[in-house]
C-alpha cells in the first residue's frame, strides 16, 4: 500500500513559509498544519507572527490557536496531534501541507519517534536540580557522553531530563539508536532559502512590525505577573526578551535589539538543523514556479 504522500515546507524563521503554503494549497487542493511551537497558543498572535485571517485565504488551518497559553506544550502532544490532523485532512480529501520551523516537531510527527513514558523520581530531580551546570555536563559525560553532542552545556532543562533517562535505566542515545528514524509517510521537504543579508533584513523588518502592531501590549496583559515566567509559552524567541523590561534592567529598545539578535541566531541553528536532519530539497524562496514544477512532479509519482 502506497504511503500518504505528504508536503512539508521548512526553512527558517522570517523566510515566507506561511505565504508559499497558501499559494501551494490553493493550487494543490492542500489544507496546511501548522508546526510551530508557539503559534499553537491562544493570545499569543504579533510576538510568534501567527497567520491571519486574511493571510489564510480561506485555506483551512490545522493546530493553530489549540493550547491556552498556560498550558505547557511539548513535542509528544505536538505529535499525536498532528497525525490526528493528517488524518483529518486525508479523510476530507485534501492533501497535507506541513509547515513550519519547528524540527524536532516535523521529525516527530513524520518519522517513527516513540517517547517512554517514565514515572518522574522526585527525589532524583530535586538531586539535579541542586548540581551546577558544570556538574550536569560532567555526570552526563560519564553516563551517555553521547547525548552531550546534541545539548549545549547552558541548556540545563535538556541536561536534566538526558540525567533522568539515564536514571530509568537506558540513556537517551540507546534510546534514539533503537529508532530507526524512518518516515512514516511519502514526505517531499522543501526548502526555502535566501541570501543571509536578505534574511537578517526581513527579520529585523519583522520585528519591528510586531512593535508597531502592539507587541508590547500584548506581552504586558499575558506576562507581567512574575508567576507567568515560568510558562513554557513564555520561553519563546519575542517573549522571553522582555523579563528583563519587566524586571526594569533594560529599555524597550534593547528588548528590540534582543529579539532581532536572537531571532537571527534561531535561523543559522534551524538551517544547521534542517541540513543535518532530513533530505530537505531547497530551493530560493522566491522561485515560485520552480517549486510549482518540482512538487507537481513529486505529486505525479506513486511512492515507490
Amino acid at each position: 500500500m502506497d504511503k500518504q504522500k505528504i508536503l512539508a515546507i521548512v526553512g527558517p524563521t522570517g523566510i515566507g513559509k506561511t505565504s508559499l503554503s497558501v499559494w501551494l494549497a490553493k493550487r494543490f487542493n492542500g489544507e496546511i498544519i501548522s508546526c510551530d511551537s508557539m503559534q499553537v497558543y491562544k493570545k499569543m498572535d504579533i510576538g510568534t507572527a501567527k497567520v491571519t485571517k486574511e493571510e489564510m485565504e480561506g485555506i483551512h488551518h490545522e493546530l493553530i490557536d489549540v493550547q491556552d497559553y498556560d498550558e505547557a506544550y511539548n513535542v509528544k502532544v505536538f505529535q499525536e496531534k498532528c497525525r490526528k490532523a493528517i488524518d483529518d485532512v486525508v479523510k476530507r480529501q485534501k492533501f497535507p501541507i506541513l509547515c513550519g520551523g519547528t524540527g524536532l516537531y516535523l521529525k516527530a510527527a513524520l518519522y517513527d519517534y516513540e517517547f517512554q513514558e517514565e514515572k518522574e523520581d522526585e527525589a532524583f530531580k530535586s538531586y539535579l536540580d541542586s548540581k551546577s551546570n558544570e556538574e550536569l555536563v560532567k555526570m552526563l559525560e560519564e553516563q551517555d557522553r553521547k547525548a552531550l553532542e546534541k545539548i549545549h552545556p547552558n541548556n540545563r532543562k535538556r541536561l536534566i531530563r538526558a540525567l533522568q533517562i539515564c536514571h530509568s535505566g537506558t540513556s537517551k542515545s540507546e534510546q534514539e539508536d533503537k529508532q530507526q528514524h524512518i518516515p512514516l509517510y511519502d514526505v517531499y521537504f522543501l526548502g526555502l532559502d535566501v541570501d543571509r543579508n536578505i534574511l537578517h533584513d526581513r527579520i529585523n523588518k519583522r520585528v519591528d512590525i510586531m512593535f508597531e502592531n502592539g507587541l508590547v501590549k500584548e506581552v504586558e496583559e499575558l506576562f507581567s505577573n512574575p508567576q507567568t515566567w515560568e510558562y513554557t509559552s513564555f520561553q519563546g524567541i519575542g517573549y522571553k526578551e522582555f523579563k528583563d523590561y519587566f524586571l526594569g534592567e533594560k529599555n524597550l529598545d534593547e528588548v528590540k535589539t534582543a529579539i532581532k539578535t536572537h531571532s537571527r541566531q534561531y535561523a543559522k541553528r534551524q538551517y544547521t538543523w534542517f541540513k543535518n536532519q532530513m533530505p530537505v530539497h531547497w530551493f530560493e524562496a522566491q522561485d515560485r514556479d520552480e517549486i510549482y514544477d518540482a512538487v507537481k512532479e513529486w505529486l505525479s509519482h506513486a511512492d515507490k
